[in-house]
């Protein structure tokens, strides 16, 4: 057994295993760095905590809401196994509202003094169990380059989450972190994915390139248009948190842009690369002008789908919003001047900048590594 597992791990190549570790150390590092100032509101008096409900003890209707009362015992914490008395509030204005808690509900409970209230439904364990799902039929399907997409996928969302959103909590500059993150997770990703090679290297410009042309024309946007970054409520609870340098709305949007941008930029780079290489394998021979005109046609043929999955997706994050401006909207054009609207559309434009910037310049760099005789 010691044997196998030894020739298992000398056939990983050394290069693989040096960008999986430097990456990881950066993003221990990059969290390291920026929880030590990063602001939070937290109380760990009223930290919910998991229970399931044992008993309802008692239903009060009134006219806008109805307040049911129930036992529940607590799983975990300072509390378990303890059965405690809360209370839920539903409003009965809201029509499609959280349901009424009920027997064997897992549920979230939190307190405020001597008082348990209802916090929420536990809903992580079935997205858990989705989770696992997902990464199974990668790994069944994928095999090597499953495990290599669930990894880099990973790292990405701990780039996000552990080290951009606690820097923007910490005052750091949002601008520059974005970018950062973004080639943080360009460079990993494909290393990771496609490996050391001329593919990976000509992918990883292209699609960097991208990125920075998504990033100028939303700076230049911008100005342009006089943004103000207050586009929702949580954009006003944004800037009013008590913190020593406030929320750059702005940067939020521009970060926005760009790393919703990443994924479509990346994809494009990645396919243009990837399909030049495998032309210029099975050609031989071929002339710089032929294998640069030909990623130029791969491009157009993946520009129509990569646009209009920008489009969707930003259409679909938003869909409820869009939908409540359009009913208090008087015209077309008050809904189109609308700030969500417009960033909404900005993010969108300027993602498909990104591509068709990406795909002429992957298809040049390509070109150019793939016939590059070595010496020369």
């Amino acid at each position: 057994m010691k044997t196998m597992n030894s020739k298992a791990v000398s056939k990983i190549p050394v290069p693989y295993l040096v960008t999986v570790i430097i990456s990881v150390l950066l993003l221990v590092i990059g969290h390291t760095v920026m929880v030590r100032d990063m602001f939070t509101l937290k109380n760990p008096e009223q930290v919910p905590v998991k229970a399931v409900v044992v008993n309802i003890t008692d239903r009060v209707q009134a006219e806008s809401d109805t307040t049911i009362v129930f036992e529940a015992r607590i799983s975990g914490g300072a509390h378990n196994g303890e059965i405690v008395k809360a209370t839920h509030i539903v409003y009965n204005v809201l029509r499609t509202g959280p349901r009424e808690a009920a027997e064997g509900d897992t549920v979230m409970l939190v307190k405020f003094g001597d008082v348990w209230f209802f916090n929420g439904y536990v809903r992580a364990n079935k997205l858990i169990g989705l989770g696992i799902l997902f990464v199974v039929c990668v790994l069944i399907f994928g095999r090597k380059k499953g495990f290599n997409t669930i990894l880099s996928l990973g790292l990405t969302c701990i780039a996000v989450f552990a080290v951009f959103i606690p820097s923007i909590l910490s005052g750091k500059n949002i601008y520059i972190m974005a970018a950062l993150v973004c080639v943080y997770t360009t460079i990993t990703t494909l290393l990771i994915v496609s490996g050391f090679n001329k593919k990976t290297l000509a992918a990883v410009i292209g699609c960097i390139s991208g990125i920075m042309i998504t990033g100028m024309i939303a700076i230049v946007m911008d100005q342009l248009l006089r943004l103000t970054g207050i586009v929702d409520e949580q954009s006003r609870t944004l800037v009013n948190l008590p913190l020593v340098n406030p929320v750059n709305l702005k940067a939020i949007i521009f970060a926005g842009i760009i790393i919703g941008a990443m994924g479509a930029i990346m994809d494009v780079a990645m396919s243009i690369s990837s399909s030049l290489w495998e032309v210029k394998e099975k050609a031989g021979t071929i002339p710089f002008d032929a294998l640069f005109r030909s990623g130029l046609n791969i491009g157009r043929d993946i520009l129509g789908s990569m646009a209009n999955t920008l489009v969707l997706a930003y259409i679909g994050s938003s869909l409820s919003v869009v939908l409540i401006l359009t009913v208090y909207s008087n015209s077309l054009m008050e809904l189109i001047n609308r700030e969500m609207i417009v960033v909404e559309i900005l993010q969108a434009l300027a993602g498909i900048f990104g591509i068709l910037a990406a795909m002429p310049l992957t298809a040049f760099f390509s070109a150019k590594l793939y016939l590059k005789k070595r010496g020369s």
